[in-house]
């Protein structure tokens, strides 16, 4: 019976999440108390307000910070706990990134698996429960707006309303998530102040507004010469021989007798899987490093990303052992930038759960203090997760996916960070399918319409049995 109910939701479910990925809710600024993250994501919370009413559920907007969709009566409240603004759409689309196209099965959108898709799945999973089920418990959707910058959304929700008694967070993986890493946002960087006698400059950076989570495939720059010290086509030649070495897809262009801009190319992914990227900034940086050295050009934190980060990147140049059942340390170069004469370079570390954010945050301080004009700075963190495999609502939840897809899955621990882990009693469940590629802050990102009603299906079945 349920299943039928699903498919037959199945067109709304279509067009609802299409018209959610329309709304372009990447965070801006704003001077407007009421939409802190801005206009667009403000637009995404009222979309979605508006259409919990519509459907018959109880519905609250906090202030502009979040909100919450709810049906059923009792004391106790199952929460399903995601987000609705999304990274930045970034180039190289096949299809326009708000667009929504439908392609080959596929709904294909900036936020399309990376929330909304899953946020649709859940209200339409409640909706079937809360017209067909009687439950001993209140279920609420609850709306995050800040999931992707710094979790100001669900840090006002803890402040201003109820916790989740048991609940989940539809932004991960399927069977479930027993264990999520630590995360840390950081940047090293120092006073970048030249004169006339410098043989080399940086005089301009771009990454396209990269975040810090997500593997940039786009960064340039603009270097600039004193022409008495280096003749600009031999510079070029340099650079090209670097970039040639080492087989990176950097474009040289010669803007004038002294300046020259190079653009580098990779390709996006998630920080959780850096690996399943390729760094445009960090291949940048490396040839920056390797030129600035041989025109002996010091520049510290060039020599810090040479010795310290790089591409190869895999925490021993910390000096930390970080491995454990949570995976490897791992660490995405996101943001390169040039402001006010402050260089800095900004990365987001996912840690192992046995090792503390002050562990890793002490080793960048020892290594920062061996240079003159480094520092070191902490932008954001996130505790890690981790309930025990045995736990009743890991296995509960393992158990519905199994039964529903005849599978033999195990709970599984990831670099991903979600909500689940703001709140006791919660885990994070799918919406990805073992096997299927996460498409999460990739370019082409999108989620496959079967796969999404098969989500809320599960979903389903679990405000059912959560909700008894």
């Amino acid at each position: 019976m349920l299943d039928n109910i699903i498919d037959n939701l199945k067109d709304d479910i279509v067009k609802t999440t299409q018209e959610l990925i329309k709304i372009p809710s990447v965070y801006s600024k704003s001077d407007d108390n009421s939409k802190p993250f801005g206009k667009n994501v403000n637009s995404a919370l009222e979309y979605m307000l508006d259409l919990g009413k519509k459907l018959g559920f109880r519905t609250k907007n906090i202030d502009g910070y979040c909100g919450y969709i709810e049906f059923g009566e009792g004391d106790e409240l199952v929460g399903i706990i995601g987000h609705l603004d999304v990274v930045p759409e970034g180039t190289g689309w096949t299809f326009p990134p708000f667009s929504a196209t439908i392609s080959d099965g596929k709904i294909f959108g900036r936020g399309a698996i990376d929330d909304k898709g899953p946020m649709v799945a859940s209200l339409y999973a409640m909706k079937a429960v809360m017209d067909n089920y009687k439950l001993n418990k209140r279920v609420r959707l609850i709306i995050g707006l800040n999931e992707e910058n710094d979790w100001k959304c669900i840090d006002y929700y803890k402040k201003h309303e109820e916790a989740p008694t048991v609940g989940f967070s539809p932004d991960a993986d399927f069977p479930c998530i027993y264990a999520e890493k630590s995360i840390l946002s950081c940047y090293i960087k120092q006073n970048y102040t030249t004169n006339n006698s410098d043989k080399i400059k940086i005089k301009e950076i771009n990454c396209n507004n990269n975040a810090l989570n997500v593997v940039p495939k786009f960064c340039s720059l603009v270097l600039e010469t004193n022409e008495k010290e280096i003749n600009i086509n031999d510079l070029i030649e340099t650079l090209k021989h670097y970039i040639q070495e080492n087989s990176f897809e950097i474009d040289i262009y010669k803007l004038s007798s002294n300046e020259v801009k190079l653009t580098s190319y990779g390709v996006g992914a998630h920080a959780a899987h850096p690996d399943s990227g390729i760094n445009a900034i960090s291949r940048l940086l490396v040839i920056l490093a390797l030129t600035f050295d041989y025109y002996n050009c010091n520049l510290e934190l060039l020599d810090f990303f040479n010795k310290y980060v790089n591409t190869e990147y895999d925490g021993k140049s910390l000096g930390i052992s970080c491995k454990d059942e949570s995976g490897n340390l791992t660490l995405n170069v996101g943001d390169f930038s040039l402001e006010n004469n402050i260089l800095k370079i900004g990365m987001n570390l996912r840690i192992p759960i046995n090792t503390s954010i002050s562990d890793i945050e002490n080793s960048f301080n020892i290594l920062c203090n061996n240079y003159n004009n480094i520092e070191f700075e902490t932008t954001s963190t996130e505790d890690f997760l981790y309930v025990p495999k045995d736990n009743k609502l890991v296995q509960t939840l393992c158990k519905i996916f199994n039964e529903e897809t005849n599978s033999k899955a195990e709970p599984i621990a990831i670099g991903g960070g979600t909500y689940a882990r703001a709140f006791k009693n919660c885990i994070s469940f799918g919406p990805n399918f073992p096997g299927h590629k996460d498409m999460c802050h990739q370019t082409d990102e999108f989620v496959e319409i079967d796969n999404l009603i098969l989500a809320c299906k599960i979903y389903t079945k679990a405000i059912i049995k959560l909700g008894k």
